[in-house]
């Protein structure tokens, strides 16, 4: 059985565009190897980010495409328990990084991010 990786939303527009050029090759060994989840969090924040004009398609386009070719699938954990471990960390005060966090954090996940604020937060986070 593989091991779960969850991703980071920059990660997933990442390689919903093909900019498989910005990932480590240790970053791509993971992508290749691990079973791929999110966070519903990071369906949310990409369907944001295009409402807001930064990426021209929207969340149901960006997942579908991506949970085709690579087996890309939403975590399960419930929203209760997802919400309520997103109350402690008080080293930021974005949603979006809370909640994905604690959904890697519940299932004792790796959680593949380029962001350094989590690497030093989330010891479960990588990228090289």
């Amino acid at each position: 059985m593989a091991t779960v990786i969850h991703l980071d939303t920059h990660v997933v527009v990442w390689l919903y565009a093909g900019y498989l050029r910005r990932f480590s090759p240790a970053a791509r060994r993971r992508l290749d190897r691990e079973e791929l989840r999110i966070s519903p969090m990071v369906a949310l924040e990409i369907q944001y980010l295009h409402e807001v004009g930064r990426i021209s398609e929207n969340a149901g386009v960006v997942l579908s495409d991506l949970a085709r070719k690579l087996g890309l699938a939403q975590a399960e954990e419930d929203f209760s328990s997802v919400a309520a471990a997103a109350l402690s960390p008080g080293w930021t005060r974005d949603p979006f990084d809370r909640l994905i966090v604690a959904q890697a954090a519940l299932s004792g996940a790796a959680l593949l991010t380029k962001d350094r604020s989590i690497r030093r937060n989330y010891r479960h986070a990588v990228w090289d």
